[in-house]
C-alpha cells in the first residue's frame, strides 16, 4: 500500500504476545505493512455483493464465487468470507498463502498459488475478479498487465466485473532531506519487536519507488535499542485510468466506470477501475 507522509504516532499492533506462535517474517512484514489496511474495505464488500446478486447461477454451477488475486494473508479474502461469500484466492508466495489457508478455517476461501498473469482454474464462472492494493501495478509494466485481464476475462462469467485498484496521485517525500515520513508500524510477536518505516516515496513518469527499514529487536532485548536495519523496495509501475481502460479494451473487457477509495491519514487515495466480461 503507497503510504504518505503523516505526523501520526507508532502504528500497527504493538501489543506484546508472548504466545504467539513464530511466523515467517513475510508474513510478518506483510501482516505488518498491509494488513491493518482496511479503507478499501466497504467497496470489495460492495461490489463483491452487486456481483453475486447481478448474475443468476445456473443451477449446480456454483456461480457467485470471488476471485482475489493478489490475495497475501488474506486481508480481503477473510473479510468477503466472513460476510458470506465463497472466495478462491491467488498469490504467488506460498508462505503468505499457508498464513491465510490457517486463518481460513472453517471459511469458504480456496488457496491457488500462481502467477497473476499466468493462472488457469478448472472453473470459469466468476462473478468477480479483484485486484486490490496496486496488485495491477506489480505485474512488469503493460503487457504484464494485459496478460493478466486477459486472464481474468477468461474466468469471469459472462457480465461478471473485474476490479483493480490503482494509486494515480502519489506525494512523494524522502526522510534522508529532512520530509516529514510516515510514523513506523510495529508490531510484537512471540516476544521480538518488529519495526517498519516508509523512508522515500520516489515518483518517476515510469515508476513509483516505495523504500523502507526493517529491524527486528529479538526477543529479551530491550526495544529501546536501535535494530540493526535491512533495506526493502518496491516500485509501482505508474498507470493512468485512461490507459488502463485502453489496455482492458484490448483484453476484450469493457469499461464500467471507476470508484474511489479515499485517502487516509497514512495512505494515499486510490481509484479502483471495474470492467465488464
Amino acid at each position: 500500500m503507497v503510504v504518505s507522509a503523516s505526523h501520526g504516532e507508532g502504528r500497527g499492533d504493538a501489543r506484546a504476545d508472548e504466545s504467539s506462535p513464530r511466523l515467517p517474517d513475510a508474513v510478518i512484514w506483510h501482516d505488518l505493512e498491509c494488513g491493518t489496511y482496511t479503507a478499501d474495505l466497504a467497496l470489495w464488500r460492495e461490489l463483491t455483493d452487486d456481483a453475486c446478486t447481478g448474475i443468476a447461477p445456473a443451477p449446480g454451477s456454483g456461480l457467485g464465487r470471488v476471485l482475489d488475486v493478489g490475495a497475501g494473508t488474506g486481508r480481503v479474502a477473510l473479510a468477503l468470507a466472513h460476510a458470506g461469500h465463497r472466495v478462491t484466492a491467488i498469490d504467488l508466495d506460498a508462505e503468505l498463502l499457508e498464513a491465510l489457508r490457517a486463518r481460513a478455517a472453517g471459511l469458504d476461501i480456496e488457496t491457488v498459488r500462481a502467477d497473476a498473469r499466468l493462472f488457469e482454474l478448472d472453473r470459469r464462472d466468476f462473478a468477480l475478479c479483484l485486484a486490490p492494493m496496486q496488485t495491477l501495478q506489480l505485474l512488469g509494466g503493460a503487457m504484464g498487465r494485459l496478460e493478466f485481464m486477459r486472464q481474468a476475462r477468461a474466468h469471469l462469467a459472462p457480465g461478471g466485473l473485474l476490479a483493480c485498484a490503482i494509486v494515480t496521485e502519489i506525494d512523494p517525500f524522502d526522510c534522508d532531506a529532512d520530509d516529514l515520513g510516515p510514523s513506523p508500524e510495529v508490531t510484537r510477536i512471540a516476544g521480538a519487536t518488529y519495526i517498519s518505516r516508509a523512508t522515500r516515496v520516489l515518483v518517476d513518469g515510469r515508476v513509483v519507488r516505495i523504500e523502507r527499514e526493517r529491524g527486528i529487536v529479538p526477543r529479551g532485548r530491550t526495544a529501546a535499542r536501535e535494530p540493526a536495519w535491512e533495506h526493502d523496495v518496491i516500485e509501482l509501475d505508474r498507470v493512468s485510468v485512461a490507459q488502463l481502460q485502453h489496455e482492458g479494451h484490448e483484453a476484450g473487457l469493457t469499461a464500467a466506470g471507476t470508484r474511489l477509495i479515499a485517502a487516509t491519514d497514512e495512505h494515499t487515495a486510490s481509484v479502483v477501475v471495474v470492467f465488464h466480461a
